[in-house]
Formats: C-alpha cells, sequence, structure tokens
C-alpha cells in the first residue's frame, strides 16, 4: 500500500465577511479535493490535546500519529533536529524569530512575526551578525551558547550552559499580532538573560544595513530578536518501528523537517519551496509523487495558507489552497491510482491519502485556533455512505470525529483493513 499525506498548513478558518461569509476552503476552486473528499471519508479531529496551545509543533506531531503529552518537550528542539544542532542531555534550545516591532507612533507594539518574509540570505546575514554583537557585548551569556539560523526569519539558540528554564513562559510573536509585546515577553526562570539578549538584539537590528535598506525599499524591518518556544532533547520512537513503513517528506520550514528526522524519515530536496504563496507548487507537486515510487508513505508539507492567515491576507490564502489543488492534490491522486485498486484486481498495490491542516488560522485574528480541522480520506477500502465536501462545516457536520487527534494515523494506515494482506 502506498500512502501520501498533504498538510495545507492552517488553511482551516472561519467564515470572512468579503468571501461572501464563506472560508478559504468553501470559496477556493478546488475540483480535485472535490473529487477526493465525495470519493472519501470526511471528518474532524482534535489536533490540539487540552493544556497545550495551538501551535504547529504540537498539531503536526499529533497529526503524524505521536501524543503530544507523551513527546512534546518544547518545539526549538524539534526545529533544531532540522538544522542538525546538536543537543546534549541537559542542553535547553529556543527558537528565534526575527521580528519587526514598532518604531515611532508604533513603538512597542508586535507588528510581524516574520518581518515581512526575510530571504535566507537576509535572515543568515542579519542572525551571524548579531551572534557576534551578542558574544561582544554579553560574553557572560553566550560563553555556552550556540546560534544556528534556520530558513528565513528562524534561528535556534543552545545553551549548554546548564541553566534550567523549566519555569520559564515564553509566547510566540505570531500569537500577539498588533499588541503590546512587552506583556508577552519572557517570564520566570532565567529569564532577565534571555530579556538582554532581546533587548541588544534591538539597538543591534535598528541600525543593520540590511534594515535600512528594507525601510529605504518600503519593507519592515526585521529589527528584533524574538526568543521563545524553549525545550529539552525529545525521545521518539522512529515512525517504522510502530508502522512498518518507510516515510519521506518536503517541507519548506524547519519545525516539520525536524520531525521527519526525528521519526526517521527522509527530507527531499525540492529547490524553490518556501513558505509563502512565491512557493513552487508544481515542484512539491512533483517530488511527492516521484518519491511514492521509492516510499511507503510520502508527506507533502505546505505553509503558504498559514502565512497568509497571519498577514490576514484572505486573498493569498484562497490562491494558495487552490494552487494547492492544482499542482499537488491533483498531480497525487493521479499517481496514486496508477498504484491500482486491490478490490478490483487482487495484484494491485493499492492506496490511500489524507488531506488536513494542522489547526486553524484565522485571518480575522491572524492567530492559530485549537478548534478540531476538517480532514478527508480516501483510496483502497475507504467507505462512505454520505458524500461531503472537504469544508470546515461539512466536516463538522460529520459522524466522523477523532479524539486524542494522534489516533487519526492509525485509523488512516489501518483502519478497514482487516484481514486484508
Amino acid at each position: 500500500m502506498k500512502y501520501a499525506v498533504i498538510i495545507p498548513d492552517g488553511a482551516a478558518d472561519l467564515p470572512i465577511d468579503e468571501l461572501g461569509s464563506k472560508t478559504p476552503f468553501e470559496a477556493a476552486e478546488t475540483p480535485n479535493i472535490d473529487a477526493l473528499a465525495l470519493r472519501g471519508k470526511v471528518g474532524t479531529v482534535a489536533t490540539t490535546p487540552e493544556g497545550f496551545d495551538a501551535g504547529s509543533d504540537v498539531c503536526s506531531m499529533c497529526l503524524l500519529g505521536y501524543d503530544p503529552e507523551r513527546f512534546h518537550t518544547g518545539r526549538a528542539p524539534l526545529e533544531a533536529a532540522a538544522i542538525g544542532l546538536d543537543i546534549g542531555p541537559g542542553d535547553w534550545v529556543f527558537r528565534v524569530n526575527l521580528v519587526t516591532v514598532g518604531e515611532g507612533d508604533d513603538e512597542g507594539v508586535m507588528l510581524d512575526h516574520s518581518a515581512g518574509g526575510l530571504s535566507d540570505s537576509e535572515g543568515r546575514e542579519l542572525l551571524d551578525s548579531l551572534a557576534e554583537y551578542w558574544a561582544e557585548r554579553a560574553p557572560e551569556l553566550m560563553d555556552k551558547m550556540q546560534v544556528v539560523h534556520g530558513k528565513s526569519y528562524r534561528g535556534s539558540i543552545a545553551d549548554r550552559s546548564g541553566r534550567s528554564f523549566r519555569a520559564l513562559a515564553t509566547t510566540p510573536p505570531h500569537e500577539m499580532p498588533g499588541e503590546e509585546w512587552r506583556r508577552e515577553q519572557p517570564d520566570g526562570e532565567n529569564a532577565e538573560g534571555i530579556l538582554k539578549l532581546m533587548e541588544l538584539s534591538s539597538e543591534h537590528l535598528s541600525v543593520h544595513p540590511i534594515n535600512i535598506a528594507r525601510r529605504e525599499a518600503g519593507k519592515r524591518p526585521a529589527n528584533m530578536a524574538w526568543i521563545w518556544g524553549q525545550g529539552t532533547r525529545p525521545q521518539m520512537p522512529s515512525f517504522k518501528s510502530l508502522y512498518n513503513l518507510r516515510g519521506a517528506m518536503t517541507t519548506p520550514v524547519d519545525l516539520l523537517a525536524g520531525i521527519a528526522r526525528l521519526i526517521g524519515w527522509d527530507l527531499l530536496d525540492v529547490p524553490d519551496v518556501t513558505s509563502y504563496h512565491d512557493n513552487d507548487y508544481k515542484a512539491q507537486g512533483a517530488a511527492t509523487c516521484r518519491a511514492l515510487d521509492r516510499y511507503d508513505i510520502v508527506c507533502c508539507h505546505i505553509e503558504a495558507p498559514d502565512e497568509a492567515s497571519h498577514q490576514a491576507d484572505y486573498a493569498t490564502k484562497v490562491a494558495s489552497i487552490e494552487a494547492i489543488d492544482r499542482h499537488i492534490v491533483g498531480p497525487v491522486m493521479e499517481k496514486l491510482e496508477s498504484f491500482g485498486d486491490p478490490e478490483r484486481d487482487p495484484e494491485a498495490e493499492g492506496w490511500r491519502v489524507l488531506i488536513m491542516p494542522d489547526h486553524y488560522t484565522l485571518v480575522s485574528t491572524r492567530r492559530h485556533d485549537p478548534t478540531p480541522v476538517p480532514f478527508a480520506v480516501a483510496g483502497s477500502w475507504v467507505r462512505t455512505v454520505v458524500n461531503r465536501h472537504l469544508t470546515e462545516r461539512e466536516a463538522e457536520e460529520s459522524d466522523l470525529h477523532v479524539d486524542p487527534g494522534h489516533e487519526l494515523m492509525e485509523f488512516f494506515l489501518r483502519g478497514g483493513l482487516a484481514g486484508v494482506r
């Protein structure tokens, strides 16, 4: 059996007035997603366990079949795994965002968690320069710290000093758009050191040549490093040990890449894949199709709907969903069908596909939301008596609701296959 998982990150939403009180899923033209859903099962899945925030770290781990209550130790260690950052048993790892905070009339306000979308080269130069500045101005803190750039506006810090941050509270910058960031700054155990680094980042980045050029070009400057998401090294069993399936993933973000590495999946090298609507959707779809010949399960993660939501850009969110339908879902479905139907041909290999966002990301608030997300599963031996589209409303009307969410993977891979060779 061949399996494909397609994750349109943050695509689920509430009705939007500008879309005629439709959600982006409802407003988008998605003939391939419609065909997939109508031939399979549609329902909802709770990817945010009680006591957790609706972050991609928690929700994606849940989606891939791992219980966050058992395996989640923080967001940053997952991303660190993607960039090869060595994490010792006593180390703590932080996520770093290069963000835009207000200047002048907007001073003190979190304007943009991604500084308007930095290029990889801009992000790397800014973070490397900042690491040198930190080492010069705060050597007592940086002596046992390592700073590593990830992708775009993202980076990681490994603290090997032996300091504990178990009682430190931090907030994701994408959860406070338009709000006073000082109200959500790190607080608690050893917070003073983290706050000092953030303060130093502001004075250094504000006058960096890259940010001077960005302002002159009418772009948002990356004028602060926001430090958050701390955690220690997780211990996760491999996907193959759980399901005896060999997997691979294509993703533009370190978080998903880190989870993939930790569960033993290969990462597909796909040029020109980004987190935004300039993403090469066609390349991601083609890479997913090729990988299905070599792997048992292939996951295609697309970040663009989530980033559009964080910018309150409903039009781009709809366009990204349509691009996913055209360039990823369509080709992947065609490829899967080449593996045949075992119900008609006993020699056929068979296939299944799962498509679902990891969480809601609301255009109205620019934030994640823990509402159970819609999903559709189709393929060999998948049966339904009521045909539904993959929309928030029709999924909620279904009688198929998976909670806890990490059990969906078992249902997707094994449901209805008792006695099947």
